[in-house]
């Protein structure tokens, strides 16, 4: 075939055949045409990708039936094109329908036996191609077809655009062609256009265009949020897409999408993450370790802070991180309870890092401690003929691991003593022969009550001879030194570095590690290189030694941060919470200038505890729960509920503990007061006496409940009784559940379907339920009280008037009656009730004023009986002491010519927190400068500190004080009236 055969005239649709003769190209079939649309999408690309050989993309082909291959199996692709043959990929790759029964050309062999019929018959009838000879109907299946021609009928087939100023050595006919082709990569711009096509040039192009018609992910990147992902196809294109729903770390997830040309592709995704992104769960088997499991790798110096978990109740001894470094290990500090048994509990996680330092923490999970197994014996293992080991495979006490008639060796009892290592080691001192020995442990209990497994564990006893050899030393701080050694050590004489003077102050050991701590200034380790030495290290066969190491400290130079701040509203004042990352400094936490106020504006809080700069005048101090100092978590307290709202803390100045303090950099954390509570329920009552054949159980909210939606609060699928550990569903069959009011959930159940004596002895468990806002309850168990006995509580009594008294009620007193309360004896009137959540207050008036030296006493009748809606009384309370909450009143304020002070006169005891602007002084009418104010030995003076005395010639002096900022308080946190008083006049 001539290179003028398939000639293409600009704009024309016309192929020219060999003769000169035209022919009008057909249209291509629809399927033809979405391919050409497809193809239109593809990116432009190098030719021949080297990440992919010609032998790999003929394999690809192949496997489509795009190509077969030769009969002795071999690509061939080295041999030139024939015409046949890009007929049949032609047809392949445009999904053209192969057509039999007709044969439209004379050529020798062309019959229904030629393979290539029913591909040259599809590509005619869709105008594609055409024979040589229209005249004698001569296709030339045989013959050879040039680059340009291959390059020519594809750029056709497909609509590709045609570029406008094509840059190539082809024909001149067929620039524009060959320039679409190698734009769109189909062919090289290196090629010889006018030599014929190979079949590896054939190859090249399929390839391209199949990648084209079936656009597949060759690549992906997951962002950091795991819900935007990048794809790159085959074709070069981009995609991006954002998922509904973030997939879950390291799983393969099926995800969907389409490209600019509307064509849909399906994949799989794995987002690869090796740092961890949440908290996964927090589990506890025994009551003294809680595991804690992330999603991926925790970084290590902060998974291994203690004071990063919270269990409100329980102080944690070790945190120790699993070698995959995935889940952490919590011990349970020994002498501080067990973890709450069987019930539901808080961990909060807060500050721990992820390996790659991109995320902090600041989750809570609920676990519930369950121990349901038998301790064992993990490992017992002789240590020398002194002595041997046996370590068990869960915590136990103390009490029983150390009862030496607990354990016996080859069947008989054994004389020594034990000493034990919490949580779970035992160290038995008792003389053994060389040789297999059987160990027998009885009567050792977990702390769940369950004693150990009955079995018997054999050990071998060999001769030490060797004193313990150190195998590590490391210290983070200048006080403290981790020796590690190969072996158990039973005791250590005497530790000190550098010069015997700077002993250790305590030597602490467990198992092969030997703490020592140093403290005072004189004792420190340098920072730089210094010899440890350890007189007299034993080990249980009695081998002592001395021995001594070098260490350089490695200091946490690591600064703190704070981690979160929580606000907390309570009746009288709102708690700001503050978690910091490590332990810090007290003197730092308590000087309140590290901690500024602002309200949404950004402007200083002033007033409720805050002075003019917004710095706290209470003291900021360390959480204390059941005696246990946190100081990695700070208390802020205001004087007096803030306002709802948002607010801004900012922190800054605190230095954490270690020896070389590190500053934290200054941090703001945004604050929502909202003034209300979490969802809870404030109390549970069973009715079970009445005559009636039901049963009524009333659970009382502190908000208004959800009414629909999945938080909806009348579905008894939410409610059960828990009796001792067994959860007990209500009867379906009988029982209904409804709303007594916005707050109330009544359960009605028929007497005879249910224990009600048990009832009486239970909780109730609610879960997902949630209030009117949609704020879910955290699953909780509350205790089931008789309504023939249920009665209202009373929190508080304070007279905040010399004739006013607030009672404040632990529950809704919808009825009050006046006469229920005696105040010194006296009856009051009542105002109406003010609700807060679930408490009530009342105001009384009294008809006599109180003593404010002694404000008496408060008790109610033998009777009360003002109750809630429910019938529910206040319960009798015997006669209790009236606080203290009226406001301390200034009666007089003094000064003298030459004084520089003015002396402020109080109606009882107070304090002053002095802040600048918060008294002003005025002499002769003109503001004097203020420098301080103290409280006086009588307490009952405040005494204003001038910077000038008083001149001669003044007339007048005068003070006043808003006491905004809370400056002036007395011994009951009670605020000071404002003070408008004249020192001094002529």
């Amino acid at each position: 075939m001539s290179n003028t055969s398939y000639q293409i005239k600009e704009n024309s649709n016309v192929m020219k055949v060999q003769g000169g003769e035209q022919k009008v190209m057909k249209k291509i079939l629809s399927v033809a045409l979405s391919t050409a649309m497809a193809f239109s999408m593809f990116a432009s690309v190098a030719f021949g990708d080297s990440a992919v050989s010609v032998q790999d993309k003929y394999d690809s082909l192949k496997a489509k039936g795009i190509f077969t291959g030769y009969p002795d199996g071999s690509a061939h692709l080295e041999k030139d094109m024939t015409r046949a043959e890009f007929a049949k990929v032609v047809t392949k790759l445009l999904g053209l329908k192969e057509v039999t029964g007709t044969l439209s050309y004379k050529d020798k062999g062309y019959d229904a036996k030629n393979w290539a019929v029913p591909y040259i018959e599809a590509v005619t009838a869709a105008g594609i191609m055409e024979g040589q000879d229209k005249e004698k109907k001569i296709f030339n299946y045989n013959g050879k077809v040039t680059v340009q021609e291959m390059a020519t009928v594809l750029t056709r087939a497909l609509k590709l655009e045609i570029p406008a100023n094509p840059d190539n050595s082809a024909s001149a006919w067929a620039k524009g062609y060959v320039q679409a082709a190698i734009d769109k990569g189909l062919i090289s711009k290196d090629a010889n256009f006018q030599a014929n096509a190979t079949r590896s040039q054939l190859v090249e192009a399929a390839y391209a265009i199949d990648q084209a018609q079936n656009p597949a992910v060759a690549s992906y990147k997951v962002a950091d949020n795991g819900k935007d992902v990048e794809f790159t196809l085959n074709t070069g294109e981009v995609v991006k897409v954002t998922l509904d729903k973030a997939l879950e770390p390291n799983k393969e997830t099926e995800v969907k999408f389409k490209n600019a040309a509307g064509q849909e592709i399906t994949t799989k995704v794995t987002w690869a993450v090796t740092a961890a992104t949440k908290v996964q769960s927090a589990s506890a088997s025994n009551y003294k370790e809680l595991v804690v499991k992330f999603d991926g790798e925790v970084d290590a110096k902060t998974a291994e802070n203690v004071d990063n978990y919270k269990v409100t109740g329980v102080s944690f001894e070790s945190a120790t991180l699993s070698s995959d470094k995935t889940s952490v290990t919590l011990l349970v500090k020994d002498g501080s309870g067990t973890l709450p048994k069987q019930k539901d509990t808080k961990l909060e996680v807060k500050g721990v890092k992820n390996s790659t330092g991109s995320k902090t923490f600041n989750e809570t999970v609920t676990f519930r401690a369950v121990d349901t197994a038998l301790p064992e014996i993990k490992e017992a293992k002789a240590l020398g003929t002194k002595a041997f080991k046996v370590e068990f495979s869960e915590p136990v006490t103390s009490a029983t691991a150390t009862n030496i008639s607990n354990y016996k060796v080859d069947g008989k009892a054994i004389s020594g003593y034990v000493q034990f290592t919490s949580p779970n080691i035992a160290f038995i001192t008792t003389n053994l022969s060389v040789g297999e020995h059987t160990l027998t442990v009885s009567g050792v209990e977990d702390f769940a009550g369950f004693k150990v497994s009955p079995a018997d564990t054999k050990f071998t006893v060999a001769e030490d001879t060797a004193a313990p050899e150190i195998v590590s030393v490391k210290t983070s701080d200048l006080n403290k030194v981790v020796v590690e050694f190969n072996e158990p050590v039973k005791s250590v004489d005497k530790a000190y570095h550098t010069t015997s003077s700077k002993t250790a102050d305590k030597i602490e050991i467990k198992d092969n590690k030997v703490t020592l701590s140093f403290t005072g200034d004189n004792k420190v380790l340098s920072l730089g290189e210094t010899t440890v030495y350890l007189q007299g290290v034993k080990d249980w066969s009695d081998n002592s030694a001395n021995r001594e190491a070098k260490v350089t400290p490695q200091l946490d130079t690591e600064r703190p941060t704070a981690t979160s701040v929580t606000s907390e509203v309570y009746q009288d004042s709102t708690k700001f919470t503050i978690d910091f990352s490590k332990d810090v400094r007290a003197e730092d936490i308590t000087n309140a200038d590290n901690f500024v106020l602002k309200n949404s504006k950004g402007e200083v809080v002033v007033g409720k505890g805050f002075n003019t700069k917004g710095h706290p005048v209470k003291a900021p101090y360390y959480e204390v729960k059941n005696g246990n100092v946190n100081k990695s978590r700070v208390i802020i307290d205001s004087v007096g509920k803030l306002d709802a709202g948002k607010y801004t803390l900012e922190i800054s100045g605190i230095r954490d503990t270690a020896y070389i303090g590190n500053t934290m950099l200054p941090q703001s954390f945004e604050v929502d007061v909202t003034n209300t509570s979490e969802l809870k329920v404030n109390g549970v009552w069973a009715d079970v006496t009445s005559d009636a054949d039901d049963a009524y159980i009333d659970v009382t909210f502190n908000k208004e409940l959800a009414l629909d939606g999945a938080g909806k609060a009348d579905d008894i699928n939410k409610y059960s009784y828990v009796v001792g550990t067994t959860y007990k569903p209500f009867p379906a069959k009988s029982t209904t559940i409804s709303l007594r009011d916005a707050k109330t959930v009544r359960i009605t159940v028929a007497k005879k379907d249910i224990n009600t004596a048990e009832l009486l002895n239970s909780e109730l468990r609610v879960t997902n339920v949630a209030d009117k806002d949609g704020n879910f309850i955290t699953a909780s168990q509350t205790k089931v009280n008789d309504q023939a006995t249920a009665t209202i509580g009373i929190n508080s009594v304070k007279a905040t008037a010399l004739n006013k008294v607030v009672v404040e009620f632990d529950g809704i007193v919808s009825y009050v009656n006046q006469n229920d309360f005696k105040f010194n004896g006296s009856t009051a009137v009542a105002s109406a009730p003010q609700y807060d959540g679930n408490t009530t207050t009342v105001t009384f008036t009294l008809s006599k004023d109180l003593d404010p030296q002694a404000l008496g006493n408060f008790e109610t009748v033998e009777q009360p009986t003002s109750s809630d809606a429910y019938g529910h009384k206040v319960a009798k309370t015997p006669s209790t002491g009236i606080k203290d909450g009226i406001a301390p009143k200034a009666v007089k304020a003094t000064t003298a010519v030459g004084a520089t002070y003015v002396d402020i006169t109080f109606n009882e005891e107070v304090s002053v927190y002095y802040t600048p602007g918060s008294f002003k002084v005025y002499v002769n009418g003109n503001g004097a400068d203020v420098k301080g104010a103290t409280t006086l030995a009588d307490k009952h003076v405040i005494r204003v500190e001038l910077d000038k005395a008083v001149p001669t010639d003044a007339y007048s002096v005068q003070v006043s004080a808003t006491n905004s900022g809370n400056n002036i308080q007395d011994k009951d946190g009670n605020n000071a009236e404002a003070i408008d008083l004249t020192a001094f006049s002529k």
